[in-house]
């Protein structure tokens, strides 16, 4: 398994010469969490919330300020064990503009001794993609598709995609996305996948994590982080629910609406059972409790911390 403990990480920069030079910048702070065997572990955020930075931490590149990154017990920096074990896809793949198709299953398969040239083969002539045609001359989404299966070739027991599924288009992504399955679940390693697009988290993990500001706020199986929130809806035509009441319960409210006499509220930490029997005494009219999506746990936690009531979070690729 992977385990990261307490881990830190802190960037010095700033221009040489400005009023910034040598801030400290804290990219990740105190993050625990651990990825089981055989998982498919999804990596949530906001822009700039430190993802890419921990999966660049995890495959030994960014070495931490503090705590630790282990993988199968070893840590990661400088073990050339621990690192065999690992592909990364980056979300950047300029450094490979140079490079043929042919070129870089040569410079891959030198690096990893369980290197399939029958799996490269296999997926290049379903994805028909060109041999000889340098990668500066692909689309975005080819480059994409060519490093995908360089990575499933490469057969390591941990497989990370950094926004992997930027650029295709959605006949694409579903074949990507089938393809990567299939392959990872026929030898039972690892997938850490890393997107904006959170129903496509969702279809694809079954855990995941949630970090915002370097910061993690939740890390767990999917179905019981959407077990943990519950909108509850209110009408009584004698009264209006306020929020305060709700809290006076023990209920964590993240967030609180009313519309005429209908009392909506998001509430953290609660199944809908305990939800219903928490709020049974309140005598109202009406009582619903809705599941929220994950999509919508997304929203409510960052906007509970301030970001972005404008902003578009979601991508709708």
């Amino acid at each position: 398994m992977i385990e990261i403990n307490d881990l830190s990480l802190t960037f010095t920069g700033g221009r040489k010469g400005t009023k910034d030079e040598g801030a400290e910048f804290n990219a990740v702070q105190n993050v625990s969490l651990t990825i089981p065997d055989g998982c498919v572990y999804g990596f949530l955020g906001s822009n700039g919330a430190g993802k890419s930075t921990i999966m660049r931490v995890l495959c030994g590149i960014y070495e931490p300020t503090s705590g630790s990154v282990k993988i199968d017990g070893d840590e990661v920096y400088d073990c050339a064990e621990a690192k065999a074990k690992i592909f990364f896809v980056n979300d950047e793949t300029v450094q490979y503009s140079s490079f043929t198709l042919d070129a870089l299953r040569k410079y891959y398969k030198a690096y990893y001794k369980d290197f399939s040239d029958e799996t490269f083969e296999r997926l290049r002539a379903k994805l028909d993609l060109p041999m000889k045609k340098r990668m500066s001359d692909f689309s975005k989404g080819m480059k994409r598709q060519a490093l995908v299966i360089i990575g499933l070739a490469s057969r390591t027991k941990y497989l990370m995609l950094d926004e992997a599924f930027d650029g295709l288009d959605p006949a694409m992504r579903k074949m990507i996305k089938n393809m990567i399955i299939d392959e990872i679940y026929d030898r039972q390693a690892t997938l850490i996948v890393s997107s904006h697009n959170i129903a496509e988290i969702n279809e694809l993990c079954d855990r995941a994590m949630l970090i915002h500001k370097g910061k993690l706020i939740f890390s767990d199986e999917i179905d019981e982080i959407r077990s943990g929130f519950v909108k509850l809806q209110l009408a009584d035509k004698r009264r209006i629910v306020s929020k305060q009441e709700l809290e006076a319960l023990g209920l964590s409210v993240m967030q609180y609406s009313q519309t005429g006499s209908i009392v909506q509220a998001v509430v953290r930490g609660e199944n809908e059972r305990a939800v219903n029997s928490l709020v049974g005494g309140l005598g109202c009219d009406i009582c619903e409790t809705i599941p929220l999506t994950l999509e919508e746990i997304f929203i409510y936690e960052l906007e509970a911390r301030g970001y972005g009531g404008e902003v578009d979070l979601i991508s709708e690729d």
